[in-house]
């Protein structure tokens, strides 16, 4: 099974308290989605992901957050990466960068917006949803749900402690 590298950010911020991430309306697959797309030759995961979000939501600069882990030793001699929070497997359906069934090898990242910078705009339809909200709507994929919630709390209290 032919393999692709991609890239998908859950994109949170606080508007009126109230933390959010940002959904972007997929067209193609008629569904609400976390922005991403497929890595290309040039970037790493970590580029992609920020590009994509760009491309797709208008949001310039989000700021990764990456999990904990550790450091690389002193006098290491290669740049450490920003690390997703996770990289699974989906097995996914003909799409524009391949006319048959493959496999995304998806790193997730986690960033934050700064909704004070301007932003352009995105190629798709972004809103801001509330846990609550993404949980109830219809739309969107039931993987993405499970990963909002382990999600949502961890953002919430990095954000109250002011780590960010």
């Amino acid at each position: 099974m032919i393999k692709h590298l991609t890239a998908s950010v859950f994109v949170f911020a606080q508007i009126e308290g109230e933390l959010r991430v940002a959904m972007v309306q997929q067209p193609r697959l008629g569904k609400r989605m976390i922005p991403g797309g497929h890595v290309e030759d040039n970037e790493t995961a970590a580029e992609a992901g920020e590009r994509e979000t760009e491309e797709e939501t208008g949001l310039r600069g989000v700021e990764l957050l990456e999990p904990a882990c550790p450091d690389l030793p002193a006098g290491y001699p290669h740049p450490r990466m920003p690390q997703p929070w996770w990289v699974s497997e989906l097995r996914v359906p003909a799409d524009n960068h391949l006319g048959e069934p493959h496999v995304h090898v998806d790193h997730v990242f986690v960033a934050l917006a700064d909704l004070d910078q301007p932003a352009g705009a995105g190629v798709h339809e972004t809103v801001w949803m509330s846990l609550e909200e993404l949980l109830e709507h219809p739309d969107v994929f039931e993987d993405t749900k499970l990963l909002a919630k382990e999600l949502f709390p961890r953002i919430a209290g990095i954000v109250a402690v002011g780590a960010i």
